[in-house]
C-alpha cells in the first residue's frame, strides 16, 4: 500500500517545468522589472533640464530650498521636494485685464435695449469708468510684468493674476477720476492745439498707470503679502460709449461745417477786398491820368492869359493886349449870329457887327 500511495502522489504532483509555472515565473519577473523602472522613474522625476526662458523654484516639504536658473536641475522626488517652473527674471509676461472690458451681458443688452425697456444701471455702467469732469470712458489695458520674487509668486499661486487684475482696476479708477476726458483721449479735436498740457497728460497716461500699479504692489510687499511681480509697462486703448461717439461725431461735424463756412466767408471777403482794392487802384490811376490831362490842357488854355498877365505886370510888351484883342475878337464875333455891344463908359456908342468878307 505504501508503494501504491507514493506512486499516486507522484502522479498528482505537477511537474517542475510545467507551462503554468513558467508563465507565473515570467509574470513575476516582468512585474519586478516594471517596479524597478517605476522606482527609477520616480527617483529621477525631478532631474530635468531648465530652459533659458525659465527658472525653477525647489520646495522641500513646502519650504523654499533654492532657486535654479537655466541648466540641469537635480532634486529629490516628490513628495520630498517639489519643483515649480517660473519665467526667467528678464522675461516679460503679457496679461490683458478682462475685468475692465464691457461684460458679455452688457453687450447683448446694448443690442436689444430701447427707451421702452432700458437696461439696468449695473449693465449700463459695465466696462466704463467715470472721469474727473463727469465723463465716461472705457480702457482696454494690457499689462506686461516680470516675476521679481519667485517664492512669493509660488506662494500666492492662483491668486496672483486675480490680485493683479484688481490692482489694475483700482489704479485705473483712481487715474481716470483724477483726469478730465480730454487728458485721456482726444474727445474734442478742436482743443488739441489750444491746450498743450492736455496733450502732455495724455502722453503720461501709461507712465502714471504703471507707477500707480507698482506703488500698490510695493504696499502689498511692505505688509508681507506681496505677489512677487513688477509691472514693466502697460498698453492702454481708450474709447467712448457708442452713443457718446455718435454725439461727439455730430458735434465734430457741426464744428467742421462751421469752420468751413467761416473759411468760405473769409475767402469771399478777401476776394471782395482784393477786388475793391484793385478797383480803387484803377480809379485812382484813371483820376491821376485825367488830372494830368486836365492840368496840361488848363496850362495850355491859360498859357496866353498867363503870358499876357506877366507882360502887363512887367510892361515888357504894352501892345500885346491890343494885338490879342484884335486877333480874337473878330473870330468870336464872326461866330455869333448877332452881337450888340455897348461901351460901358459911353452908352451912346455902339459896336455893330460888320459884313463878313
Amino acid at each position: 500500500m505504501s508503494e501504491q500511495g507514493a506512486i499516486n502522489e507522484q502522479v498528482e504532483r505537477p511537474p517542475v517545468n510545467s507551462p503554468w509555472l513558467q508563465a507565473s515565473r515570467l509574470a513575476f519577473i516582468a512585474l519586478y522589472g516594471v517596479t524597478l523602472l517605476a522606482a527609477l522613474g520616480w527617483a529621477l522625476s525631478n532631474v530635468r533640464q531648465i530652459d533659458p526662458q525659465n527658472r525653477a523654484v525647489v520646495l522641500r516639504l513646502g519650504a523654499l530650498e533654492r532657486i535654479q536658473n537655466a541648466g540641469l536641475l537635480t532634486a529629490w522626488p516628490q513628495p520630498f521636494e517639489q519643483v515649480v517652473l517660473l519665467p526667467s527674471a528678464d522675461r516679460v509676461i503679457e496679461r490683458r485685464v478682462e475685468t475692465l472690458l464691457r461684460s458679455f451681458q452688457a453687450v447683448q443688452a446694448d443690442r436689444v435695449a430701447s427707451f421702452a425697456a432700458p437696461m439696468s444701471d449695473a449693465l449700463a455702467g459695465s466696462g466704463f469708468l467715470l472721469t474727473g469732469d463727469a465723463g465716461v470712458v472705457q480702457l482696454d489695458v494690457t499689462v506686461y510684468y516680470k516675476v521679481t520674487d519667485p517664492y512669493a509668486f509660488v506662494l500666492q499661486g492662483d491668486h496672483v493674476l486675480p490680485a493683479l487684475d484688481r490692482l489694475v482696476n483700482r489704479s485705473a479708477v483712481a487715474l481716470t477720476a483724477a483726469r478730465d476726458l480730454d487728458t485721456i483721449l482726444v474727445a474734442r479735436p478742436e482743443l488739441v492745439t489750444a491746450d498743450s498740457k492736455a496733450a502732455e497728460r495724455r502722453e503720461r497716461l501709461r507712465g502714471d498707470l504703471v507707477r500707480g500699479i507698482n506703488q500698490r504692489l510695493a504696499e502689498l510687499n511692505a505688509t508681507g503679502v506681496g505677489i512677487g511681480i513688477e509691472v514693466a509697462r502697460v498698453d492702454v486703448q481708450s474709447s467712448l460709449p457708442t452713443a457718446a461717439i455718435n454725439a461727439f461725431n455730430a458735434v465734430l461735424t457741426a464744428s467742421q461745417l462751421a469752420d468751413q463756412a467761416v473759411a468760405n466767408a473769409r475767402n469771399d471777403a478777401e476776394k471782395l477786398n482784393q477786388s475793391a482794392n484793385q478797383q480803387a487802384d484803377r480809379t485812382l490811376q484813371v483820376a491821376h491820368a485825367q488830372a494830368s490831362e486836365r492840368l496840361a490842357k488848363a496850362q495850355t488854355d491859360t498859357a496866353t492869359v498867363t503870358s499876357l498877365a506877366q507882360s502887363i505886370q512887367n510892361q515888357s510888351d504894352p501892345g500885346l493886349l491890343q494885338r490879342i484883342y484884335r486877333e480874337r475878337v473878330p473870330k468870336i464875333l464872326g461866330q455869333a449870329g448877332s452881337v450888340t455891344t455897348v461901351d460901358p463908359k459911353d452908352d451912346s456908342r455902339l459896336i455893330i457887327q460888320g459884313a463878313e468878307k
